[in-house]
């Protein structure tokens, strides 16, 4: 199963972590875990790469894990991004949790 969990402080998003596979199909086939390490790609790229904020993160290949950290004292501008970033992909986990609930849990702690 794969857990995203969702990091907060008050109101606001300040990360993610993903971990696990989803077990839907063989590895190289498994539409689930294809479309989350996506959306992570994404996000990553669009936060450090776009952005240029050199967000924290990591990667253990040998858990299937990885986890971004939004740095902080950010522009208005850059903290705007990053928080509507963050909730779409927490929205677009949760949709695919909603159509594979035996393979993927949503949470925020």
């Amino acid at each position: 199963m794969i857990t995203a969990s969702f990091y907060t402080e008050g109101k606001k998003l300040t990360g993610f972590q993903v971990e696990g596979h989803s077990g839907l199909a063989d590895a190289g086939e498994d539409i689930l875990c294809a479309a989350v390490t996506s959306a992570v790609r994404l996000s990553e790229c669009a936060v450090n790469d776009v952005l240029g904020l050199e967000a924290g993160v990591k990667v253990k290949a040998e858990k299937a894990l990885i986890s971004l950290k939004i740095p902080g004292g950010l522009s208005q501008q850059n903290d705007s991004f990053c928080q509507t970033l963050l909730t779409a992909l927490m929205l677009y986990f949760s949709r695919l949790q909603e159509e594979y609930p035996k393979n993927i849990i949503v949470m925020e702690v």
